[in-house]
């Protein structure tokens, strides 16, 4: 074999593991940190700082959720299921006004019971149904992580336990805080409705959320603007 085609069969070799290269690092930013980054959000940031700045073992551990938990798929509610969960939480806001504490512990079990009841693991594995949570609802399931907290291990609310029982504002907004995942979970699943009930659907989630200060409990209403 001539030196001349030895050189051509270096040089394709090179260009051939250059490209290869790209291809790897363009692949990772679409399925890996890049890709991971976009669909955990705040989530990403946290795996991050748990592992002290290590982005590979933090990518890492986020890799290995979604191939534990991204195939799940969430149960439709039926309209009479739906209504029942937001009844309740309703009730639970009402609640806290006199009882914060029993008023943030219920807000734990009934975002418990939503996410089993839209097909997560049951809140009877807590870990578990947390890190399903963060796979589908990154952006909001740290608010459940929060009244989960303030509620304690033991599951009680009355503060008897080794840390200072959180005050009524603490409380407040953990409360406000796992109110967005509660909202996230009862609104329907991609693909769940036709797109004419997914509009329909939008609109009426939308026009309570832009009234929902008028018919939050006085407690939550402290920090609200008052009306001209």
């Amino acid at each position: 074999m001539s030196t001349g085609v030895i050189i051509a069969l270096i040089v394709i070799v090179a260009v051939v593991v250059a490209v290869l290269a790209v291809l790897t690092v363009r692949a990772r930013g679409a399925h890996g940190g890049g890709g991971l980054k976009r669909r955990f959000g705040p989530e990403y940031d946290r795996a991050v700082a748990r592992h002290d700045g290590d982005v590979q073992a933090a990518e890492r551990e986020l890799a290995a959720l979604v191939e534990r938990h991204g195939g799940l798929r969430e149960r439709p509610l039926e309209p009479a299921e739906r209504e029942r969960y937001e009844a309740r939480w309703t009730a639970t806001q009402e609640h806290f006004v006199d009882s914060p504490r029993e008023a943030v512990a219920e807000a734990d079990r009934l975002v418990a019971e939503l996410a089993g009841a839209r097909g997560f693991p049951d809140g009877g594995q807590y870990e578990e149904q947390v890190a399903a949570l963060s796979v589908h609802h990154a952006r909001h399931v740290q608010g459940y992580r929060t009244v989960h907290r303030l509620v304690g291990a033991n599951g009680k609310a009355d503060g008897s336990s080794d840390a200072a029982a959180p005050g009524t504002e603490e409380l407040r907004a953990a409360l406000l805080e796992a109110r967005a995942l509660f909202e996230d979970l009862l609104a329907p699943a991609r693909g769940e409705l036709t797109a004419k009930k997914t509009e329909t659907t939008t609109t009426t989630t939308t026009a309570r959320r832009e009234d929902h200060g008028r018919h939050l409990p006085r407690a939550f209403q402290r920090h609200q603007p008052k009306e001209g």
